[in-house]
């Protein structure tokens, strides 16, 4: 028999302590410790799993010298979707385990669903597409909406991790699809499907058949409502790659983000489009964010931001009102607001301009989150611009950190951006000092600055 032990383990860090408390002790949640069963399982079931498996005992580890270890380029296989390709560091690569997460009906599944039959037509790749949430006729359905009901892919309804290892085995499938990881059990543990101990489990049975075996593996993963992926940390630390699939679903456009990639860049970013054919993908996502009025109106700055190996531009909107409130506003939609607050009194500080009795909006157009410090200087001009009701040119753009001393700090590939900004028609830019291009480009007057004092000076010139 078994024997059986209750622990309690944190769904939001993973963290086990043997009795229930309202706090987390590692990570600090509150309300986060749920009660896990745990038994040891007896040697027939450790022989039965290790039979499904078929990973336990293959391999066999040696020491080498770092020196007499090959370096062999890894294969990929394109997706077929550009934009997918481009955030996988130029495709999937065999024997790596991608996790994917998003919210309910971003479009994960859908994503998935087209690149497996892509693969299988273009490439004559084997693709199994395993799931534990929808039965084979709802896939079928998906894929009749989406015209891919002739291609090529392998289904499997199923939730039991050693009979999904035992199915690969005997298939052989080049590309595995998991849909999803929360729905997935192991005969090793007694506590019910999506629980810390279960995922954390499951995935690492799933992880090492793929490693063994070199097939190559996407788990799709549920998110908190703070974002976040569900389950346990070290989950993202078993995988090669994360993806974020980020985006209202109100909207029509959607963004794919690498936060954690072992064969390609970080922060990469893919945007598609919510078609009825399914997601298309968009080659030049500068146009989209950049879809204004005809009008200059206060508040309103473009700049230049780099997500990955590209530079995009995206538009920054600024709304500063007048405050009833004794404590005022600060809102921010795609930036940190703790960023908005620093930058604000950077602005007071050393520009002599202050909003302690403003309310503060902050709103960065198309659902895109900055996430590097290059857009400093756009949302110090859109709070300037509303601030004073002046509108600022529509073919001028900005870009550069502030640091807390007033200072412009250069940030990465700036000419890159100056080129890109030139490229869709901008005349104007005020960009660092230290990126300030060697040679002047044509059409494009390039205004570098040291101090923010030096910004607003040129801000109330062009809006006089």
């Amino acid at each position: 028999m078994a024997k059986v032990k209750k622990v309690y383990v944190c769904k939001e860090c993973g963290a086990q302590t043997p009795q229930w408390a309202g706090r987390c002790s590692d990570c600090g949640a509150w309300n986060s410790l749920e009660e896990e069963i745990y038994s040891s399982a007896s040697s027939t079931a450790q022989a039965t799993i290790s039979k499904h498996s078929g990973y336990a005992g293959e391999q066999k580890s040696e020491v080498q010298a770092l020196g007499q270890v090959t370096s062999e380029q890894a294969v990929r296989w394109t997706t077929g979707l550009p934009e997918l390709d481009r955030v996988l560091g130029g495709g999937l690569v065999t024997g790596s385990v991608v996790l994917i997460g998003g919210d309910p009906g971003i479009g994960k599944s859908t994503l998935l669903l087209q690149a497996m039959a892509t693969m299988a037509d273009s490439s004559g790749i084997s693709p199994l597409y395993i799931s534990g949430e929808e039965s084979l006729q709802q896939i079928r359905l998906r894929a009749e909406r989406l015209q891919l009901e002739q291609a090529p892919v392998d289904l499997l309804a199923e939730t039991h991790a050693e009979q999904m290892i035992q199915v690969a085995k005997n298939r052989k499938p080049q590309v595995m699809v998991i849909d999803s990881i929360q729905t997935v059990f192991t005969e090793l543990l007694q506590s019910a499907p999506g629980t810390v101990a279960q995922v954390r489990e499951s995935a690492a049975q799933l992880v090492r058949f793929a490693k063994s075996s070199g097939t190559t593996m996407i788990l799709v993963g549920h998110v908190t409502k703070q974002g976040a992926l569900a389950g346990p940390r070290v989950l993202e630390h078993m995988v090669d790659t994360v993806l974020y699939f980020e985006g209202d679903t109100s909207t029509r456009f959607r963004i794919l983000r690498a936060v954690k990639n072992r064969f390609g860049a970080v922060n990469e970013l893919g945007v598609f489009g919510m078609t009825e054919l399914g997601l298309k993908e968009v080659s030049n996502p500068s146009a989209i964010f950049l879809s204004r009025g005809d009008e200059s109106v206060p508040g309103s700055i473009v700049t230049v931001i780099r997500e990955g190996s590209r530079p995009m531009l995206v538009e920054v909107q600024a709304l500063v009102d007048s405050s009833p409130l004794g404590n005022p506003r600060r809102v921010t939609v795609g930036l940190e607001q703790n960023r908005l607050a620093m930058l604000l009194a950077i602005l007071h500080r050393h520009g002599g301009i202050t909003c302690h009795d403003q309310d503060v909006f902050i709103n960065v157009v198309g659902g895109v989150k900055l996430s590097e410090t290059g857009a400093d200087l756009a949302v110090l001009a859109a709070i300037i611009s509303s601030l004073r009701n002046k509108p600022l040119p529509r073919d001028w753009v900005l870009f550069g950190e502030v640091g807390l001393t007033g200072e412009i700090r250069p940030v990465q590939a700036g000419e890159e951006r100056i080129k890109d900004a030139n490229k869709h028609g901008f005349t104007h830019a005020i960009v660092p000092a230290a990126n300030a291009p060697r040679k002047d480009l044509k059409g494009m007057k390039v205004h570098a600055v040291k101090q923010l004092s030096e910004v607003i000076n040129i801000l109330r010139d062009i809006t006089a």
